[in-house]
This record gives structure tokens, sequence and C-alpha cells, in this order.
């Protein structure tokens, strides 16, 4: 009876280890980096942000406030938003990359991942990007987007990712 689930609970087994291997290496990083504030990976996704709105026309300027270990983001001199460490996905890219590790199948596995976060990190900058304009363009629809419409979003895009390693490289067809 086991041996019918064993290839399941390697898979699982594999997923559980990569996880929590990856998110001590990152909880170490975010302990070793809290007195500087806000992480400086978080920091860099905040300043990528601030060029691409910059690029967009709307003229943004950072705040960092080291004890609340943020970055504030102002448009046209109003506040609108402030980022802190879960807002980088760097959490959501350790779950992507747990995952599809997990069905490892060679050296396509790793370009798989980066490009993978590769992308993730590009929709998670227009994801905070959007949520910005939208609550300085429309605040009263700044809690619908924060909670439900972006954070949808960005898991959308592992959803999808996750198919695409499934359906293209990691299931083979017979």
């Amino acid at each position: 009876m086991f041996r019918e689930f064993q290839p399941s609970l390697i898979v699982l087994l594999r997923f559980a280890g990569i996880y929590l291997l990856l998110f001590l290496v990152y909880q170490t990083y975010l302990n070793r980096t809290a007195p500087l504030g806000l992480d400086p990976f978080s920091r860099s996704v905040a300043q990528q942000v601030k060029k691409i709105q910059e690029f967009a026309g709307y003229e943004t300027t950072l705040h960092h406030v080291q004890e609340l270990r943020t970055e504030r983001f102002a448009i046209n001199g109003k506040f609108v938003s402030r980022m802190v460490e879960g807002c980088n996905a760097l959490s959501v890219m350790i779950l992507f990359a747990s995952f599809v590790l997990a069905f490892y199948k060679g050296f396509q596995t790793v370009w798989f991942v980066l490009g993978g976060i590769i992308f993730l990190h590009l929709m998670n900058i227009f994801r905070i990007m959007g949520l910005n304009i939208v609550l300085y363009e429309y605040p009263q629809y700044g809690k619908l987007t924060h909670d439900y419409l972006f954070p949808g979003f960005i898991y959308g895009m592992v959803v999808v990712l996750w198919l695409v390693w499934i359906q293209f490289f990691a299931v083979k067809k017979r």
C-alpha cells in the first residue's frame, strides 16, 4: 500500500525540506539586517518601484523610517503607502521555488526557477506600483486592492507558473 503513495510522499517531503531550508535562510537574512531598519532587498524593491512610477509620470519620493522598518511612498508630495518586508514577495518566491524544485527535472529546473523568480519580481514591482497609483488616484478602493486584488494577482502568477511547470516540464506525457 505504501508503494503507491511513495512518489507523492517523496515530492511532499522534498517540498517541505526545501521550503524549510529557504525559509530559515531568509529568516537569518532578516535577523541579520534588522538593525538597518527595512532590509536591503525590500529597500531595493522600493527604489525600483519609485523609478518606474516616475517613468510613468508620478513624481515619487521615498522616506525611510528605520525604527518602523519601512519605506514610505509619497506621490507628488502626498503620502500614499508604506512598504514593509512582506511587500518584497520573497516569501512568495520561496514558495514558488520550493514547489518547482520538489519536482526536480535536471538543469532545466534551475533555469525555470530563476526565470520564474525574475518574472515574479517584475510582477511584484508592477503590483506595488499599481497599488500606489490606486491609493493616489482612487483612495476609496485602497483596501479592496491591497487586501484582495493585488495579493490575488501575485499568487495567481505563482499558480500560473506552477501549472506551466507541471504541464510542460515536470510530468512526462504517456
